[in-house]
Order: structure tokens, then sequence, then C-alpha cells
């Protein structure tokens, strides 16, 4: 995953699959594209490149909570 793009991991999804990420707590969103597998942590559905975190505004929380919608 390059973390300058805005780009992430997903278990199952085809890769490319372009997905509408939303930060439940500032409302700030972002599409990604799904071009990677994971994450491999217990209760995460999505890691997130840095860019696309950044752009949420939870880079240096680590992790936050997210909506996921289909980018059509």
């Amino acid at each position: 995953m390059n973390p300058a793009a805005m780009t992430a991991a997903h278990r199952s999804l085809p890769f490319g699959t372009k997905v509408k990420v939303v930060n439940r707590r500032n409302g700030k969103a972002v599409v990604v594209r799904i071009n990677d597998r994971g994450p491999f942590v217990s209760g995460r559905i999505l890691d997130l490149s840095k860019a696309a975190a950044e752009k949420l505004g939870f880079l240096r929380a680590g992790h936050t909570k997210v909506c996921l919608e289909g980018a059509g």
C-alpha cells in the first residue's frame, strides 16, 4: 500500500473497489481504492493509507470509527 495515495486494505472486497469512508467523529469523507489485504487486528475492518487518515483527521490518533459507503 502506498502511504501517499488514497488507498486502503480490506479482507474481502475486490481489489480496485472504490469505497467512501466517513469519519464518524468529524464528518470528513474520502474515497479510497482497495489495493491490499488486511487489517489483521481483531475488530478492525479497514486499514487506510497515511494520506487517507490525514484527510479524515485522525492520523495522530491512529484509529477512529468510520462508516463505509459504495463510491459508485
